[in-house]
């Protein structure tokens, strides 16, 4: 199984935070474009990358991901 970005979380914990877009674009270096993006669900996200905004959100990865259901089943 894979894991998907779960932007509606990434979206509320930024914003629990106090975080811009833009803050939390630059410190995961990564285009505030992009980061949009993943935060409507309409692109994908990297481990590494998850792992970057996890981490400036203070949250554990499995927090701000969803399963991706596998195709072997």
């Amino acid at each position: 199984m894979g894991v998907t970005p779960n932007g509606a979380a990434i979206r509320a914990f930024r914003k629990m935070r106090g975080m811009s877009l833009r803050r939390l674009a630059h410190l995961i270096e990564r285009d505030p474009g992009y980061l949009s993006h993943v935060e409507r669900d309409l692109q994908g996200a990297g481990v590494e990358t998850l792992r970057r905004i996890a981490g400036e959100l203070n949250v554990p990865v499995n927090a701000i991901t969803r399963e991706k259901p596998s195709d072997q089943e």
